[in-house]
C-alpha cells in the first residue's frame, strides 16, 4: 500500500467513524423517540468498524460526528430567539417557540473541528 493510498483510506475511515458519532449523538438527543431504534445501529456500526484492521485511524471522526446532529438542530432554530409564526398551506397560522442556534453552532463547530486544531 502507497503512502497515497494509505492517507485517502484514512480519509474514508474518517467519514465512517463521522456516521458512527453522529448516530451516537442522535441516539441521545431523541433518547425517548427514535433513540432507542438508532443505537444498536450505531452499536453495530461500531463492532462492524472495530473488527476491520486499520480502522482506528479514523477514530477522531467519531467525536466530530458528535457535532453534526448539534448542526442540525441549530438550523431548525435558525430563525430564533423567541416566538416564530408560520403561516401553513391551508392559510393557518402556526408559532413555535425556538432556542437561540448560536450555542448550538458553538458546539457543533468544536466538536466538529477538535481534530484538525490538536
Amino acid at each position: 500500500m502507497t503512502p497515497e493510498s494509505a492517507r485517502r483510506g484514512n480519509g474514508w475511515w474518517f467519514v465512517a467513524w463521522l456516521v458512527v458519532g453522529g448516530l451516537y449523538a442522535l441516539a441521545l438527543l431523541s433518547a425517548l423517540t427514535i433513540g432507542v431504534f438508532i443505537l444498536p445501529v450505531a452499536a453495530l456500526a461500531t463492532v462492524r468498524a472495530l473488527s476491520v484492521r486499520g480502522s482506528s485511524a479514523g477514530l477522531p471522526g467519531l467525536v466530530s460526528g458528535l457535532g453534526l446532529p448539534r448542526l442540525w438542530v441549530a438550523d431548525l432554530n435558525r430563525s430564533g430567539p423567541g416566538r416564530v409564526c408560520s403561516t401553513t398551506a391551508s392559510g393557518s397560522v402556526r408559532c413555535d417557540q425556538e432556542g437561540s442556534p448560536w450555542p448550538r453552532v458553538a458546539v457543533g463547530m468544536v466538536l466538529l473541528t477538535w481534530c484538525h486544531t490538536a
